[in-house]
Order: C-alpha cells, then sequence, then structure tokens
C-alpha cells in the first residue's frame, strides 16, 4: 500500500489525535502516525486539520510526528484462509502477533490477513473471451472440508476476461485472472488475485433483498418455538451480568443451521474471550464430527485493548459475514457485546468534546446502532445466488436496566427480543429467556414454513401455550396473598400444567446428548404432549376429577423427562407416550363417570 507523507500530529489525547498541515486527507481515509506506523482513520476534517481514532496504543506518540496517508479507507482482506482465524478488531491474526511479540503486542505490526505464502488447489469456473460480471464466481478453492470458497469478481468490476488461469495451486496474491475493459472503460485492464479488499464501513451491494420467510433453527425449544428468529433477521439479548448471553450464544453458535459462524468478542473481559477462544476449537460441528473452528471466525477485542479498535471490530466482522453470504453461504453473527461498542463510542466522542448526550453516549448512537443491524438481510446476491446474514447481539445493560439508552436504542431497531431473567438464571434455568419480557416480529414471516414442516397445528398450539403462561402469572400473585388452597381446582391446574411446561420444554440441559438440542419436529411434539395434557385434564376436572389424582399419574413423570429419554430420531416414542397419556386421563374419566 503507498504512502505519502500527510501531515504532523498537534495533540494527543488518548486514541484521539489532532493532526495538522494534513490538506490532502480523506474523510475516513487510513493513515499510519508516528515511524512506528500505527494504525489510524481519519474521522473529522477542517481546513488543514484533521481527527484520527488510532487502533492501537499512542504511548510515546508527541507532537510534530509525522502521519502517513495511504488514499484508502480502512479494509478487510477477503480471501480463502478467513476461516478458523482468531483475528484482532482491526484484522491482524492473533497467532501471527503472538509469534512476534509474546503475550503483549507491540505497537505498530503489521501482518496479512491471509496466509500470503500458503498455496490452495484452485478450480477456474470461467475461460478466455468469456464476460464476466461484478460478484460472478470465477473459480472454487475448498478451504475446509465443508465450506467452499467462491472467488467473486470484485464489485464494480466487470468486463472480457483475456487471460484465466489453469486449475492448480497458487497464492492468494497470485493473478488468476485478466479482465480487458473493466469499470466500464474501454481498453482498460484489471487483474484479480483470489484475495480482495472492502472498506468495513461500507455494505457490500446486492442485487436484491428477499423478504423473510425461513427460521434459523437454533434447536434451543424456548427460542425456536416461542421466540423464533428468521435468516437473516436481527435479535437482541439483553442481560445482566451472569444471566448467560454468551453461553446461549454458545449454543446457538454450535447448534444453528447457518452454514458459517462469525462471532465477534467486542469489547468482553479477557477472562471470558480466553474462554472463547479455549472452547471453540474444542467444540464438535455436529453436522461433521470435526471442529467448529472450519465453519468458524474469531474476532477478539477485549476490554484492554484500545477502545478505537473495539470501535472497528463490529464492522470488519460484518464485512466477512457479508463477502461469504456473497458466495451464497447462510452467515450468522455472535456480537458479543454491543454494550461494550456502545462504551468505546461514548469514549472517544468524550475526548472529541462532542455534545453528549443521554448517560453520556453521543447523540449519533441510535443512527450506528441501525447502520449495523440494517446490514443483516436474506439476499440475492450478485451472482445471482441466495444468501442471508443474521444478527444476533448481546446487550449487558448495567444492573439488568433494560431502560437503559443502548437496550431502548437496539430494541427500535432489531425484530426479536430475548430478555434474560436474573431470577431464572440464579434458579439454574437455562436458558434465562424470559417468557414474560421476549418477543419476535418474525411470526408470520416464517409460520408457513413451520406448518409445512411440523404440522398445521403450530400457531395455535403455541398461542395457546403463551395464554396460559400469561394467566399463570395473575394467578401466581394471587398464590403469593393467599395461598395456592384459595384457588379453585381448574386454576391451579393452570399453574399445575405451566409448571410442567417450564421444567419439561422450555429448561434445556446444555451438557445433555439428547437434550442439548431438538429438532423442529421434536419440539412439536412435545408442546403437543403437554397440550393434550392441558385439555384432556381441564376436561376431566369439569367432570370431577382432582388436581391430586392427575398429579399422580405415572405418565406425567414420563412426559417431564421425555426432554432426556426420547431422541431426535426416535419419534415413535411419542407416540406411545401419547398413548399411555390417553388411557391413563381414560381411566380416570370412566372412575369419575
Amino acid at each position: 500500500m503507498s504512502e505519502r507523507i500527510a501531515g504532523r500530529v498537534r495533540r494527543v489525547n488518548g486514541p484521539v489525535i489532532e493532526a495538522a498541515e494534513i490538506p490532502d486527507a480523506l474523510m475516513m481515509e487510513m493513515v499510519f502516525v508516528g515511524e512506528q506506523r500505527l494504525v489510524g482513520e481519519v474521522i473529522k476534517l477542517k481546513g488543514e486539520s484533521a481527527v484520527i481514532q488510532v487502533y492501537e496504543d499512542t504511548t510515546g506518540i508527541a507532537p510534530g510526528d509525522r502521519i502517513y496517508g495511504t488514499g484508502h479507507p480502512l479494509s478487510v482482506s477477503l480471501g480463502p484462509g478467513l476461516m478458523g482465524t482468531i483475528y484482532d478488531g482491526i484484522q491482524r491474526p492473533l497467532e501471527a502477533l503472538y509469534d512476534a511479540s509474546g503475550e503483549f503486542i507491540d505497537k505498530g505490526l503489521s501482518f496479512s490477513a491471509l496466509a500470503a505464502e500458503k498455496e490452495w488447489d484452485f478450480t477456474p469456473l470461467c475461460s478466455e473471451g468469456e464476460r464476466v460480471s461484478e460478484g460472478q464466481i470465477i473459480g472454487i478453492v475448498q478451504e475446509t472440508e465443508r465450506i467452499e470458497h467462491r472467488i467473486p469478481v470484485p464489485p464494480g468490476v466487470s468486463g472480457k476476461v483475456s487471460w484465466a488461469a489453469e486449475a492448480g495451486s497458487y497464492k492468494v496474491s497470485q493473478i488468476i485472472l485478466r479482465i480487458e475493459g473493466g469499470d466500464g472503460e474501454k481498453g482498460a485492464a484489471r487483474e484479480l488475485t483470489m484475495m480482495q479488499s472492502w472498506p468495513i464501513r461500507r455494505p457490500r451491494p446486492v442485487a436484491e433483498r428477499h423478504p423473510l420467510s425461513l427460521p434459523l433453527v437454533t434447536g434451543q425449544r424456548v427460542i425456536d418455538t416461542l421466540f423464533p428468529l428468521a435468516k437473516g433477521g436481527t435479535v437482541a439479548i439483553p442481560g445482566g451480568f451472569g444471566t448467560g448471553k454468551t453461553m446461549t450464544q454458545h449454543a446457538i453458535a454450535k447448534w444453528c443451521d447457518a452454514d458459517i459462524i462469525v462471532y465477534i468478542g467486542c469489547g468482553e473481559r479477557g477472562n471470558e474471550m480466553t474462554d472463547v477462544l479455549n472452547e471453540f476449537p474444542e467444540l464438535i460441528d455436529p453436522r461433521t464430527g470435526r471442529s467448529l473452528m472450519e465453519r468458524t471466525i474469531l474476532i477478539a477485542n477485549t476490554s484492554n485493548m484500545p477502545v478505537s479498535a473495539r470501535e472497528a471490530s463490529i464492522y470488519t466482522g460484518v464485512t466477512i459475514a457479508e463477502y461469504y453470504r456473497d458466495q451464497g453461504y447462510h452467515v450468522a453473527i455472535m456480537a458479543d457485546s454491543t454494550s461494550r461498542w456502545a462504551e468505546a463510542l461514548r469514549e472517544l466522542s468524550g475526548r472529541m468534546e462532542e455534545m453528549p448526550a443521554e448517560e453520556g453516549f453521543p447523540a449519533y448512537l441510535p443512527t450506528r446502532i441501525a447502520e449495523f443491524y440494517e446490514r443483516a438481510g436474506y439476499m440475492e446476491t450478485l451472482s445471482g445466488r441466495d444468501g442471508s446474514v443474521s444478527i444476533i447481539g448481546a446487550v449487558s445493560p448495567p444492573g439488568g436496566d433494560f431502560s437503559e439508552p443502548v437496550t431502548q436504542h437496539t430494541r427500535r431497531f432489531v425484530r426479536c427480543f430475548w430478555g434474560l431473567d436474573r431470577q431464572l438464571a440464579n434458579a439454574r434455568h437455562y436458558p434465562a429467556i424470559s417468557w414474560l419480557e421476549s418477543y419476535s416480529e418474525y411470526l408470520e414471516d416464517i409460520t408457513p414454513w413451520w406448518e409445512e414442516k411440523v404440522g398445521p397445528a403450530w400457531a395455535r398450539d403455541r398461542r395457546e401455550i403463551l395464554e396460559l403462561l400469561q394467566k399463570e402469572v395473575r394467578l401466581q400473585q394471587i398464590v403469593k396473598l393467599v395461598g395456592p388452597d384459595a384457588l379453585p381446582d381448574s386454576q391451579r391446574f393452570i399453574i399445575e400444567v405451566c409448571t410442567v411446561f417450564k421444567n419439561a420444554f422450555l429448561q434445556q440441559n446444555a451438557f445433555d446428548t439428547i437434550d442439548r438440542y431438538s429438532t423442529a419436529e421434536k419440539q412439536m411434539r412435545m408442546l403437543g404432549l403437554i397440550l393434550t395434557y392441558w385439555r384432556r385434564g381441564n376436561e376431566a376436572i369439569r367432570r370431577g376429577v382432582t388436581i391430586v389424582k392427575l398429579r399422580r399419574m405415572k405418565v406425567l413423570q414420563e412426559i417431564i423427562k421425555m426432554k432426556l429419554t426420547i431422541p431426535n430420531d426416535k419419534p415413535g416414542q411419542f407416540d406411545r407416550l401419547e398413548a399411555r397419556l390417553e388411557r391413563a386421563l381414560d381411566r380416570l374419566g370412566a372412575i369419575y363417570g
């Protein structure tokens, strides 16, 4: 990347630097500060002065130090070799940084985001004389056993192929295609490699945005059945410290039916990020039996790293996700947590002496949150394939207060909300997603899929159990005042059924080989059994059967344990369990006439 002397440092204020004598700077241009070449970005221009945010520790930078311009915006490198790699917030491979500087990263280190010396087996998909257009797949590389890396023509590039590389092994920097007449200019030529660059703050173009119609199946029953997320959708997971945000994201990353996972550790504590870095390589992908890292990209930016890099890490992750979406993959982004990202915005805004808004956050916080979440979606890519980016963002409100600005602004821009409850977490109820505060606006979009896959009763059964949970909340308030014995059996049975539903359905054991993941069919059968118990039991109570008799049915214990005893691949066991339930209820009905 070419450099020019663009200006000099006038003032240093933490990660924010004021520059003078910088008349040719561009807005959002990437620059290098000082002789150590610290990476920075121009974020404000005024005459021949500028404000630069630096993505590394600025200790040692002094007024008068030179600033070198690049003429390019802050960008990420895209190509084979991304999968399974762990990066920092500005896409520097952590393994290379560790090898070069040890446990503490030295300043000014720069490494290629892609392994420059590694050769990849390239299979071309176009030939000399063929016309290619932006987004078209020109070749494939088997990046991992599961992920076929499809090399696209960069956006804005098109023309006639004058030369194409033959099938063989190539480095990412070697030329694989020459195009004439590119960029719409007659006679202009363009050489393409397997690697391309893209500015992190600019969304990659698509052909069309599709309406959402497919669910992102996670295998977590409280999510899939009660508060489902669509592929290409957005969801917030707010919760106080220790309520299970990170663990919920881990479970979704492992079990959801997305093709690729991008995990962004944005400003979380070092020990939490260490757990992620240690656990993810050891997790086994249930679809292939191999390491989950073969379809995962990690971006680690802990709270003790420079705040500017924390702010950039969100955009780095979503740009990589869009690149794989353009290849026709479904990508899920885990952002943990957007609150730390917002805190980085607040610190940078304060150092630039901008007028603060609520709780000190900058006035443009809602705009930045909206810009991030709107990059999700289910798209028709420029290559004609369908791909999606789903964003699952954790929010860490101080003290679990959902009324604070980051949570409130995030709710405005997401269509799904999984609120974590402190009491459920303390009771070891996992996942601790509150069925009272959570909601999903994707129900109408994905109901046709559920009804086609698991049966037409899905929407009705879901609505019925949610109504029971709402009634149970009101009855529990009465119980707290006067005790359960004051309620008639018909109302006590509502509490009984909801207790069974919470224990047998909503609560899930992430360490149990059967219970940690439930298919859509199993979820529907479990819900149907519990509702059969409710409907038939309620009818029996009206005929005079006591609630004590219903509780003492032996089959009830089998229903509570069905999540642990009936595997996903043996749905026939639900038929036998339902038959036993029906016979037990028939016997009670016969006794009471």
